[in-house]
């Protein structure tokens, strides 16, 4: 057997030229010669490793790109989110090959993916445990994601964490509900704190405190980070442990005995069933698609078929201004009771900035394109109205991205489908899903391999709220 093999790798027949030539060679010629054979030696020692029991190697020549034919998990959608799932599940694979899982992004550039596209906030402000022990947790992963993704050989990640943290600021009407907010924010663990209107001018001296009546200071592990640095690390550390990925869009998605689903390749006709035991349907905005592949949604209104996932894209806008005088190195994420908001983006007097529009404005999906009168009509003045140094400003750059937003509560969608047993979804998450990515990764991979929760109970945010018409509202949504 192992002289069959060896005589039928053509890297073993390439050594066999340069040896006639290797005596009347120049001492240059000789460094030449140990160079290739080192390589050589490295691509045929490579070939026989992949030629053993149990490996991928096949002898027939594949186009480049296409996913196996077979997975155990197959993940739609290559986000923060997806990513995270799959890393997961390696983690807690243990054995390399012991799992199969496939991550499919139909964005090979991610020029319009919604990780990439937000403003990178984290924080653990929020009205309910869940997304409050969410977020903690995945600001721990981040403080130490070097013991988590640091891939041997490989540069240190770096996330660029500012933990100038978020400053939430409230009116007479609404103070209540942050006093309610803060007393379940410090219950599950999360360090914030009170600040009166005077408190707030000492501390903030170029804000202008009218009309606030409370603010809420994150004081640690809030801040924001980059969002690319963290989807590339995720991706990097879990293709390192034998994760397959495809740049690809699914087209089909079908249940037989198991699930299988055809991914159409990017630019191309070119199609690749792919048979799989489990579906994470983790596309985001996207994802009410896939979800309709299998039929959810379409049924009669009345039964539980009938009820589509509710999750759709809303567009929104990011707005890059410059300001020389503006607030300086200790302004954090502000969050107005106007809907506004702004941070500082690096240094040199540089700021972001944008609000949610009301839900009878919502802008069109069908493109990123960016409205720049809604920053002069509904965003300037309120936030100049807070910071009067940006009375004068300029905009230097905008974006647009789409949030995965969900209709019915504005929060994530997290297990099984009682109608199909072997989807699990991970979407919904309204703004929120890159911030909880490393928590939410988690979640899923106990939920398909441990069969329940075991680090953090999301069982409110399973799909049968949805369906039992029970919501589960979140007051602090941005």
């Amino acid at each position: 057997m192992w002289r069959k093999l060896f005589t039928s790798v053509p890297a073993f027949r390439a050594l066999k030229a340069p040896c006639r030539s290797f005596k009347s060679s120049s001492r240059g010629a000789e460094k030449d010669f140990f160079k290739d054979l080192d390589a050589q030696l490295r691509a045929f020692r490579d070939k026989a490793a992949a030629a053993m029991p149990g490996s991928d190697w096949s002898p027939i020549e594949l186009t480049p790109g296409l996913p196996p034919e077979r997975a155990d998990v197959v993940i739609v959608g290559g986000g923060v989110v997806g990513w995270s799932i799959a890393y997961w599940l390696k983690m807690k694979a243990r054995v390399r090959d012991g799992l199969r899982v496939l991550v499919v992004e139909k964005d090979p550039t991610y020029s319009q993916a919604s990780t990439v596209l937000s403003c990178g906030g984290i924080r653990q402000q929020f009205s309910l445990k869940e997304n409050i022990m969410l977020s903690l947790f995945s600001a721990h992963f981040m403080k130490n994601i070097n013991n988590h993704l640091c891939v041997v050989n490989e540069d240190p990640v770096d996330l660029q964490f500012n933990h100038s943290g978020y400053l939430f600021l409230a009116s007479e009407k609404s103070a209540h509900i942050m006093e309610e907010n803060y007393r379940t924010q410090r219950y599950v663990g999360a360090k914030v704190a009170l600040l009166s209107p005077s408190q707030l001018k000492e501390r903030f001296p170029w804000m202008n405190t009218e009309g606030v009546a409370l603010a809420s200071l994150g004081l640690e592990n809030e801040g924001w980070f980059d969002p690319w640095s963290l989807l590339n690390a995720l991706r990097r550390k879990a293709v390192s442990m034998g994760v397959y990925q495809c740049f690809g869009e699914v087209t089909v998605c079908q249940i037989i005995t198991k699930l299988l689903h055809d991914v159409r390749m990017p630019n191309s006709l070119e199609y690749q069933p792919v048979e799989c035991a489990v579906v994470v349907n983790a596309a985001g905005a996207n994802s009410g698609k896939i979800a309709s592949m299998l039929g959810i949604g379409l049924g009669p209104k009345e039964s539980v078929s009938g009820v589509p996932l509710p999750v759709e894209p809303r567009k929104r806008f990011v707005y890059v201004v410059h300001c020389p005088d503006g607030p300086g190195l200790d302004t954090p994420f502000l969050i107005d009771y106007s809907g506004v908001y702004c941070r500082r983006e690096g240094l040199g007097g540089n700021y972001i900035t944008g609000m949610s529009p009301e839900e009878t404005e919502e802008p069109d999906i069908s493109n990123l394109d960016v409205d720049h009168e809604f920053f002069q009509e509904k965003v300037w003045h309120r936030l100049a109205h807070r910071i009067p140094a940006f009375e004068q400003l300029k905009v230097s750059n905008a974006w647009a991205g789409f949030y995965d937003y969900n209709t019915f509560d504005q929060n994530g969608i997290i297990g099984l489908h009682p109608l199909v047993p072997n989807m699990y979804f991970a979407t919904g998450f309204s703004g929120h899903g890159l911030q909880q990515s490393p928590a939410v990764g988690l979640a899923v991979a106990e939920l398909i391999l441990d069969g329940g929760y075991k680090t953090i109970d999301l069982s409110a945010l399973d799909l049968k709220r949805i369906l039992l018409q029970e919501p589960i509202l979140e007051s602090n949504i941005v």
